[in-house]
């Protein structure tokens, strides 16, 4: 009998039973971004590459300049003289009436430290004090002429000497001889000996040795007697502890006040330099002693930035609440004094003459490069259009899709950003991060909002298929026709300020947007009038034999509705590249002109007497001198009614009539100095000033300084001549002058690259000559940081401009390139051949790459007519080096005009060339699929 069956557990499936099936998951969806950016990966690389160099240089452009602009402050401190620059606080003597022991206790160290810490606690920020190259001390202020016969006496008058006990004496000099001074353990106003140092300088003047005693007279007691123990070299002669008080270090002969003229008595005051232990001692001399406290500012915690509150802390502390505060800190009859707040108003007014200018090409170049945000967003949109149109057919909303394709802008832009702002950084270390973050922030912000903006305004409306979007088939709308109308009004407004009020800190932002705005008024003027003449021509090209030439310029005539954008920015950068070349143009121009005017010629060597005889030989050997020409100049000439004198340079006239026509310095006739006949008035060439006080009429006699005269009439009148730079001068044939007036005294030297070094041995072998090279002069003019780097700040922004606007005529042939490719593909079914297709994308894009570039020619010549009057070179050109040219003037730039042309012309059509031969090389095939995504 079997068994029955174990009963089943429930859930457990029978023997043999099939095993139930796993539920099925459902597959989860890639994430949107991540399947954007796989799919287009080189799209997303190349929006990331543009972003980061468009951050880099956002972000660099206010770090350079704050770069810059520091580094010309501290220069312009640097090149003022230390007594200039230095902060000094002195103060009287103790007052008379203290008892002897707290007078002498008044001017120790101790006291004189304390004091010396709270002034320099008191004065105000952002002034900083370098504490290393400051001191104090207690010094005489008038000489005291001291009999010891042996000190030198060039007029037979007394040597005088001033006595100071500046602190630190021994870390600011090193001994050349001797020791460093010593004070007795007590030293009074009475003390009868004394020691002191004095600097190699002094000790060569006054014939000082180490052991040498001199005797100070002083008042109410015997003569102070004060032995040198050592004589000290300056570790930094020029630095703020010794050029401060220059007589510390360098004696002085000084002219004696009751005598003048050039054979003046003089006498030589030196220092003699105590311990400051010793200073009680000054107090028994009737040299009236200071207390005084040398602040030296710190120049690298100098920054440009802060140049209102430098300015406002030392006006305080020459009259306000730093002095009082300094006053308080030290003594109640403390006196403050320093030029340093002219330095910083001169370079205040270096730095308000060159901002307005950066700014112009500031704005020209971050237009160009934001139009080149706007029209990558917008050929992402053109691609992807068919894409974003399903989208909104299926439902999405516009603001889903914006959020969609800004999230996967961003995730390619906010790394390259990143990237592009530590680049920046890490290259310009020191300046702001503040502004440079906020140039940063606005790049890649219009790169994350160009592409959803574009897509949300491009698919606001669903429609059911793709619409044209030529100029015949989209008009242009009232709303538009009043904004370039505006656009208009601000372009004038703009122009009329700026040549109203000239380029300056105070014209208003909307003078540095003059250019953009001239450029954007010429892409509306050019997009509105452009297709018109090329439909005009259309008509009488279709009567030609073959159909390439009529269907480009039907083509071209067809321009898209949305080309004011690569107009805008190639018109732009145009503008900017005009303005910008003119202004470097200019500034050359204007060095180049100031340094002629100076030295008359390539070179000068002049001399105040007759010049040797074999210096001209020597001289004409120099590599580079091509021409020489002598002058004889007597510039004491007077006048038969002796009033004034007027300069008078003999020439060659034949020689110097060629030197004036080669350095256009008031050419002139060489025959014109000829005097045609013996016993007549000598034919002189004069300056308008000259010539308007003699007149030309009648002759008149001019006395010479070797005592000889000559009777001369003017026949010619020019504004500069090459001899003799000013307003007053009078140039004769010097073969027709006294034997004495008629030695040369200068040579005017000609030539390319003349060896400079060489020039000074030949010149140098002969005493009193004085050389003069045009380039160093030229050099000479370039005195601030500030300067170079504005040039190089506009250079870059020029060459970064034509670099935005190369890309921008590259993305419109890019946003054309699907349409010319499926063009091209359908002619060749049609029997086109290849080299047609190429003439047809060439002259296709030619006629708009031509006008283009006429409209930019045209507009950057009128920008820089238009704004010339208000623009003013000299503070970029030559700071504040005093120079002969007066103003100078903004003129146009005939290759900052050509080149930018010529580049828009080559890419153009090079790039529609490549065009035409790759989709040659790739066939037609895939362009005639239909529906395939292009």
């Amino acid at each position: 009998m079997s068994s029955a069956p174990a009963p089943r557990e429930p859930g457990v499936p029978a023997p043999g039973a099939p095993s139930p099936r796993a539920p099925r998951t459902p597959p989860v969806p890639a994430p949107w971004t991540r399947t954007r950016l796989r799919t287009a990966p080189g799209a997303a690389g190349a929006l990331a590459l543009l972003v980061a160099v468009t951050v880099c240089l956002a972000a660099a452009f206010p770090l350079a300049l704050d770069r810059y602009a520091d580094a010309g402050l501290r220069r312009a401190v640097e090149q003022a003289r230390p007594d200039r620059t230095g902060v000094m606080v002195t103060a009287p003597q103790p007052d008379v009436g203290l008892p002897p022991s707290r007078r002498a206790a008044a001017v120790g160290p101790g006291p004189m430290a304390e004091r010396y810490r709270r002034a320099l606690a008191a004065v105000p920020r952002p002034l900083a004090v370098d504490r290393a190259r400051s001191t104090y001390g207690v010094r005489t202020v008038r000489g005291l002429a001291v009999p010891d016969p042996w000190l030198p006496r060039p007029s037979g008058l007394p040597a005088q000497v001033v006595l100071a006990t500046p602190y630190g004496l021994g870390g600011h000099a090193r001994l050349r001889a001797g020791r460093l001074p010593r004070a007795p353990a007590a030293v009074t106003a009475t003390t009868a000996r004394v020691e002191a140092a004095v600097t190699e300088e002094t000790a060569r003047a006054l014939r000082i040795e180490v052991g040498a005693e001199i005797h100070v007279p002083g008042v109410e007691r015997p003569p102070l007697t004060v032995r040198v123990t050592g004589v000290l070299a300056p570790r930094e002669p020029d630095g703020p502890y010794w050029a401060a008080q220059p007589l510390l270090r360098t004696p002085a002969l000084t002219p004696e006040p009751k005598s003048s003229g050039p054979e003046a008595d003089r006498y030589w005051v030196g220092a003699l330099l105590l311990a400051p232990e010793a200073a009680p001692v000054l107090l028994g001399t009737g040299g009236l002693p200071v207390r005084y406290w040398q602040l030296a500012p710190d120049e690298d915690a100098l920054r440009a930035r802060a140049l209102d509150g430098l300015r406002s802390a030392v006006a305080s502390l020459e009259s306000g609440p730093g002095l009082r505060a300094v006053r308080s800190a030290t003594d109640p009859a403390v006196v403050v004094s320093t030029d340093l707040d002219d330095v910083f108003a001169a370079y205040a007014g270096l730095r308000d003459g060159i901002g307005p200018l950066i700014a112009v090409a500031a704005t020209g170049t971050g237009t160009v490069a934001g139009v080149v945000l706007l029209m990558a967003g917008g050929l992402a949109t053109d691609r992807r259009r068919a894409e974003l149109a399903l989208l909104r057919a299926r439902g999405a909303s516009l603001p889903g899709l914006a959020r969609r394709l800004a999230a996967e802008t961003a995730v390619a832009a906010l790394p390259a950003a990143a990237l592009g702002l530590a680049a920046a950084l890490l290259a310009l270390p020191g300046g702001r991060t503040a502004p440079a973050l906020a140039g940063a922030a606005a790049v890649t912000a219009v790169a994350c909002a160009a592409l959803p903006l574009r897509a949300a305004a491009a698919h606001r409306t669903v429609r059911a298929h793709d619409p044209r979007r030529d100029a015949v088939a989209v008009r242009p709308s009232r709303r538009r026709t009043v904004a370039e109308l505006t656009a208009v009004v601000l372009a004038l407004g703009a122009v009329e300020a700026l040549r109203r009020r000239g380029a300056t800190q105070g014209a208003g932002d909307l003078v540095s947007t003059a250019p953009v705005l001239v450029g954007l008024v010429a892409a509306l003027v050019l997009v509105r009038l452009y297709p018109l003449p090329l439909r005009a021509l259309a008509r009488p090209a279709g009567r030609l034999r073959g159909a390439v030439a009529h269907l480009s310029l039907a083509r071209a005539g067809r321009t898209s509705a949305s080309a004011v954008l690569p107009l805008l920015a190639l018109s732009a950068a145009f503008t900017t590249a005009a303005f910008g070349g003119s202004v470097l143009a200019g500034v050359a121009d204007t060095r180049d002109r100031a340094a002629l005017l100076t030295v008359g010629a390539d070179a000068r060597v002049e001399a105040a007497g007759p010049l040797p005889a074999g210096l001209p030989d020597r001289v004409r050997r120099v590599p580079g001198v091509r021409d020489l020409t002598a002058v004889s100049l007597a510039y004491q000439a007077t006048p038969q009614d002796g009033v004034g004198t007027v300069p008078v340079a003999g020439v060659d006239p034949a020689g110097y009539a060629a030197l004036a026509a080669r350095t256009g310095l008031g050419a002139f006739p060489a025959d014109g100095l000829a005097r045609h006949r013996a016993g007549a008035a000598l034919p002189a060439l004069a300056s308008p000033a000259v010539a308007e006080r003699f007149g030309t009429a009648r002759p008149f006699t001019l006395r010479l300084e070797d005592g000889g005269s000559v009777t001369l009439r003017v026949v010619l009148v020019r504004d500069r001549t090459p001899a003799v730079t000013g307003a007053d001068f009078l140039v004769v044939d010097r073969s027709a002058l006294p034997a004495g007036a008629a030695r040369p005294t200068a040579l005017l030297l000609t030539g390319d690259g003349i060896d400079g070094p060489a020039l000074d041995r030949a010149a140098g072998d002969s005493d009193g000559t004085s050389l003069l090279l045009r380039s160093r002069e030229r050099a000479r003019y370039v005195e601030s940081p500030l300067q170079t780097g504005a040039e190089r700040l506009y250079a870059a922004a020029v060459a970064a401009g034509a670099g935005y606007a190369v890309v921008t005529l590259l993305l419109s042939l890019l946003r054309a390139a699907p349409e010319r490719a499926a063009l091209l593909a359908r002619l060749r079914t049609m029997g086109l051949t290849r080299a047609q297709g190429r003439r047809l994308l060439v002259l296709e894009s030619l006629p708009p790459a031509l006008l283009a570039a006429a409209g930019g020619v045209l507009t950057g010549w009128a920008t820089v007519r238009l704004l010339a009057p208000g623009v003013d070179l000299t503070t970029i050109a030559l700071a504040t080096a005093a120079s002969p040219v007066g103003e100078a003037e903004l003129r146009t730039d005939p290759w900052s005009l050509a080149v930018p042309t010529a580049a828009v012309l080559v890419v153009t059509v090079g790039a529609a060339a490549v065009q035409a031969w790759w989709s040659g090389r790739r066939g037609s095939v895939r362009e005639l699929r239909a529906g395939d995504a292009r």
